[in-house]
């Protein structure tokens, strides 16, 4: 009997202590799935209308035209307006490819094979910040912005996305070293200089000029007078001209790429790396300056009252206030005598 009762006490035994082993392997799992699966929530299927909305909902995008200061003008403004209509703006395939190489832009890029599937809304832009831009409704931003009232409130951000890969930088600042010779407070000034189809189409569309060799006479001399070894780098899409007549007798005054036309990303570099900046006219110029951070010295009223450029273009919209504008000769305009 006393082997009856102790097999008995021996089977409950087994029995409660397997029990307890099932109770508490499960009770996790039920507990995960409360976690992820609360009573009485849908877990939605891949074609429930109440799921988020797909990416391509909420993209903002601008179109990508023109050469690399345009580019960024585009860029710039696109990065700006989305943060305040609260969009996540995209960049066009095109954009990336030019900008990417020089730059660590952050914005992501909209799929080549997505591009012509989204249904797109064109909103167009002008040239300068309006109070209407703060409430969008489209979805591509179209012309060719490129003014700080876009996006100045948030410079330190654009500062970062136009920061150079260290390639370029690390190529920029060897050449300038190269410059300084025996020299011991040397200040580098950027000098861009807008020609190539501007010469013809500032005269004979928008009633405008270009850079003459006095302006850049004047601009160079403010540095001359202010700066004891100043050292001015030349780039330009007309390097011939400008070794015919910038004046470079003095030993202070270097053409990029020894007087030939050099690329456009290894110029616009030159130029950032420098402490101040000459510009002409164009986008290049304007960024380079923006970039740079230091004095920037620009061609101001280079076209007639009356230019349909004007409708256009604000200059107060285009030079920051602190730059320096010398005014440009407009007698050629009534003398025929341009470029």
């Amino acid at each position: 009997m006393k082997s009856l009762i102790s097999w008995v006490s021996v089977r409950q035994f087994l029995f409660i202590f397997l029990y307890l082993l099932v109770v508490l392997g499960i009770a996790p799992f039920l507990h995960l799935q409360s976690q992820f699966h609360p009573q009485g929530q849908r877990i939605p299927s891949p074609s429930d209308p109440r799921q988020p909305s797909p990416p391509e909902q909420g993209m903002w995008t601008v179109n990508s035209l023109g050469r690399l200061g345009n580019q960024m003008g585009e860029y710039a403004t696109l990065y700006a307006l989305a943060k305040m209509n609260g969009r996540q703006a995209y960049i066009l395939p095109e954009m990336h490819q030019q900008l990417a190489p020089l730059f660590r832009i952050t914005l992501p890029v909209v799929p080549g094979d997505m591009v012509q599937s989204i249904p797109w809304k064109d909103y167009e832009l002008h040239d300068w910040m309006s109070e209407e831009y703060r409430h969008i409704e489209g979805k591509y931003l179209t012309g060719y912005p490129c003014s700080w009232t876009f996006y100045h409130h948030l410079r330190q951000e654009i500062l970062q996305e136009f920061s150079f890969h260290d390639h370029v930088k690390e190529e920029a600042n060897q050449y300038l070293a190269g410059l300084r010779g025996q020299r011991r407070n040397v200040t580098y000034v950027g000098i861009h200089v807008r020609r190539g189809d501007y010469v013809q189409v500032m005269a004979e569309h928008w009633k405008g000029v270009v850079a003459d060799k006095a302006y850049l006479e004047k601009a160079m001399g403010y540095f001359r007078a202010k700066y004891q070894e100043p050292v001015f780098v030349v780039t330009s899409n007309g390097m011939e001209w400008c070794q015919e007549n910038i004046d470079a007798s003095r030993g202070d005054v270097y053409f990029s790429g020894d007087g030939k036309e050099s690329s456009p990303g290894r110029d616009f570099a030159l130029l950032v790396h420098c402490n101040h900046t000459i510009m002409t006219i164009g986008t290049f110029g304007i960024w380079a300056g923006y970039l740079a951070g230091g004095e920037t010295i620009y061609l101001a009223n280079y076209t007639l009252p009356d230019s349909p450029f004007l409708k256009i273009f604000k200059p107060e919209a285009a030079f920051l206030p602190e730059w320096i504008g010398i005014n440009a000769d407009l007698s050629p305009l009534q003398s025929g005598t341009t470029g």
